[in-house]
């Protein structure tokens, strides 16, 4: 008498939907189990995949089972399976997976496509495994093809809801209702205040990180959508999300591989915008300021106040913090050349200053000889002289712009009327001459356009500049260091640490900038970049560390300006 196989049923469907329905697995059961009834097989184990493809093998239940028929103990002979495509969609998956059983002794059988062993029998499996696969990526096909279509009329897809909006109903069609994506009250209140603690802070704190924005949140008990508490990850998430300035863009990524699609296969949505888009920019251009590929995070958040800023003036090494102890137990901070301290004296000589010290005369200097009125209005004033001896080849440039303008539109002028009075004909020939006339006028005035806004220059009152002063005075002297810091990085470029002198470099032409960002927001710096300014536009002044009060401090704001500064500023003007 033969001992009966032992077998084991897999049963599948493709989507959470069928699964929910419980129709399709049952079914499958069903006719599976009957199967093996008249074959004479005992089913032993059974594996459920509810909303799962089957284009790969990233299947628990499908791995569980592959795992368990190739132990040791055999536990199974057969895996049946009521068509090809509940095991495999893919026909080297298939055959792959086919030949690893079959090295343990087991075989997958479909009881409706029953095939043996013999040759032709196999090819006609594998046909069977192509037209399986074809038939998924076509379906793939034609379901995206009505899921962007239906993105382009605005409707959602069934993605995970970002946090701060909501589906809601909005329409019946046939047997498919049509939802939209709205912004919900409660959440929304909870993205405005994370891009409201990242752009500006609380009180005093000054700006905050992606991190300590997390920690904001939990200690509030703030949640995040799925109830778990707020990290990294999920802050900058919503910090670099287009959707909370109404741009919900679909088809970003291929499904398999996360890849970025081409731009032409994104379509773009229109939602409900929670932040304005001067605010996100702005986020947008300090997380890349503050990305660690381009700036070290100790340099914009430690503790330390000099941090990046404070250099050796011999090797160009920064200084960093060294600390000792006295015979006392009292604790001592300085400023030390980094080079010296990793490499010894052969890469630098070496120098150190305390750190209380060099923070006081930088700070004081800076509050006391430069965020004066009197030295403010000088500044600008050598500014405005050398923009007036640009002015004359400004001038040129813009009447040479406004003759080509004009000629070019006396032209467009008289060839309409060769074709309205009757004289010429409106053939290809003029057309595309009527094109190229219209693309110089068009580019002239464009660039006159942008030659004059560059050249306008705004007048700066004595209030406004007072106004700045006060301002900056009270940011780089009061508060937590991190927030004096970020302060402080905006008006300096490097703090050069000499053995007689300290040099505080910068530039003049951020000053005005600065100044005017609440009448000018769009007009920006380059940031993080010490070298790019023109030659002759910096300037050096010393001071000694000893001396305080008898030498005089030259300090220029640099081009360091970083976005949330000047939306301070221009929440004073």
């Amino acid at each position: 008498m033969s001992i009966p196989s032992r077998a084991a049923l897999y049963l599948r469907v493709s989507t959470m939907r069928q699964a929910e329905v419980d129709l399709s697995i049952p079914d499958q059961r069903s006719q599976t189990a009957s199967y093996c009834e008249r074959q004479g097989w005992q089913v032993i184990a059974e594996y459920v995949e509810p909303g799962a493809s089957a284009m790969d093998d990233q299947r628990p239940e499908f791995q569980r089972m592959i795992e368990r028929a190739s132990d040791d103990d055999r536990p199974f002979d057969v895996i049946v399976v009521h068509s090809f495509s509940r095991f495999f969609r893919d026909a080297f998956g298939l055959e792959m997976y086919i030949r690893r059983l079959a090295k343990y002794g087991v075989r997958l059988v479909s009881i409706t496509q029953e095939l043996g062993d013999d040759p032709s029998q196999v090819m006609m499996r594998q046909v069977i495994a192509l037209f399986d696969e074809y038939q998924s990526r076509e379906n793939a096909k034609h379901v995206l093809r009505a899921m962007k279509e239906n993105a382009r009329q605005g409707f959602y897809n069934g993605s995970r809801v970002p946090l701060g909006y909501t589906v809601a109903d909005v329409e019946k069609r046939g047997h498919r209702t049509k939802k939209r994506l709205i912004i919900d009250p409660v959440e929304a209140e909870t993205v405005r205040l994370i891009f409201k603690l990242y752009l500006n802070g609380e009180a005093t704190s000054g700006p905050l990180g992606v991190k300590e924005i997390a920690k904001t949140l939990n200690t509030r008990g703030m949640r995040t959508r799925l109830g778990a508490r707020f990290g990294v990850g999920p802050v900058h998430k919503i910090l670099t999300n287009p959707i909370y300035i109404g741009e919900w863009r679909f088809n970003r990524r291929h499904a398999k591989t996360g890849r970025e699609k081409p731009v032409t296969e994104i379509i773009a949505v229109e939602v409900a915008s929670i932040i304005e888009r001067a605010a996100f920019d702005e986020v947008q251009r300090t997380l890349v300021a503050r990305n660690p590929r381009t700036t070290p995070p100790r340099v914009t958040t430690g503790p330390i106040l000099l941090t990046g800023l404070a250099h050796c003036a011999s090797c160009g090494s920064a200084m960093t913090m060294r600390s000792g102890t006295s015979k006392t137990g009292r604790v001592y901070r300085y400023y030390s050349c980094s080079a010296a301290a990793r490499m010894g004296k052969t890469a630098c000589k070496g120098r150190s200053i305390p750190m209380d010290k060099l923070d006081q005369l930088v700070t004081s200097h800076i509050a006391d000889r430069l965020l004066v009125p009197d030295r403010i209005t000088a500044l600008l004033a050598e500014i405005v002289q050398k923009r007036a001896v640009a002015g004359g080849e400004v001038q040129d440039r813009i009447d040479q712009l406004s003759r080509q303008a004009r000629a070019a539109e006396e032209k467009l002028r008289r060839l309409y009327a060769l074709v309205e009075d009757g004289i010429t004909d409106l053939d290809e020939v003029l057309k595309a001459r009527l094109a190229d006339i219209k693309a110089d006028r068009d580019q002239a005035q464009s660039a006159l356009d942008r030659i004059k806004s560059r050249s306008s220059t705004a007048c700066i009152d004595r209030s406004k500049i007072e106004r700045f002063g006060s301002l900056m005075r009270e940011s780089i002297t009061a508060g937590s260091v991190p927030f004096r810091k970020s302060y402080l990085r905006s008006l300096i470029d490097a703090v050069e640490v000499d053995d007689r002198v300290i040099r505080i470099h910068g530039s003049k032409t951020t000053l005005e900038q600065a100044i005017m960002a609440g009448d000018q927001p769009e007009r920006r710096v380059r940031g993080f970049v010490r070298k790019w300014r023109s030659l002759g536009e910096a300037k050096r002044d010393t001071i000694s560390p000893s001396k305080i009060s008898t030498n005089q401090l030259g300090c220029f704001v640099s081009a360091t300006m970083r976005c949330y500064h000047q939306q301070a500023f221009t929440n004073i003007f």
